[in-house]
C-alpha cells in the first residue's frame, strides 16, 4: 500500500482523531497528547511522538496499539510511536478549548 501522493501532517492529525482515550472520551489530538509527527514519503515511513495523560495511563498500551493500527491504515508500511514524557502533559495548556470546557478548566 502507498501513501497518499500529498498526505500532510494535519491530514494524519485528523486520522488520528479516531483514538479516544477511554478514560477520558476525547480523541488524543484534542487533549494535546501528539506532541509530532514526523513523515518520509519517500520511505513510507512515519513517527509519531505523543504522551499520555500519566506515566502510569492504564490505557497506555491500548492508545499506542490504536495509533499504530491508524497509521497502518492510512497507507504508512513503517511506523513508530514514541512516547514522550518532556514536557508533561498539561490540559491547562495542550488540551483543546472543547475538551478544557467539557473538563471544567477554565
Amino acid at each position: 500500500m502507498s501513501l497518499p501522493a500529498m498526505i500532510t501532517y494535519r491530514e494524519v492529525l485528523e486520522h488520528l482523531k479516531a483514538v479516544v482515550d477511554p478514560e477520558l472520551q476525547f480523541n488524543i489530538v484534542d487533549l494535546g497528547l501528539i506532541y509530532d509527527v514526523l513523515i518520509d514519503k519517500e520511505k513510507n515511513d512515519v513517527e509519531v511522538k505523543m504522551t499520555l495523560t500519566t506515566p502510569g495511563c492504564p490505557y497506555g498500551p491500548e492508545i499506542i496499539s490504536a495509533v499504530g493500527m491508524v497509521l497502518q491504515t492510512v497507507g504508512f508500511q513503517n511506523k513508530k510511536v514514541t512516547l514522550v514524557w518532556d514536557p508533561p502533559w498539561d490540559p491547562n495548556t495542550m488540551a483543546s478549548d472543547n475538551v478544557r470546557d467539557n473538563l471544567g478548566i477554565w
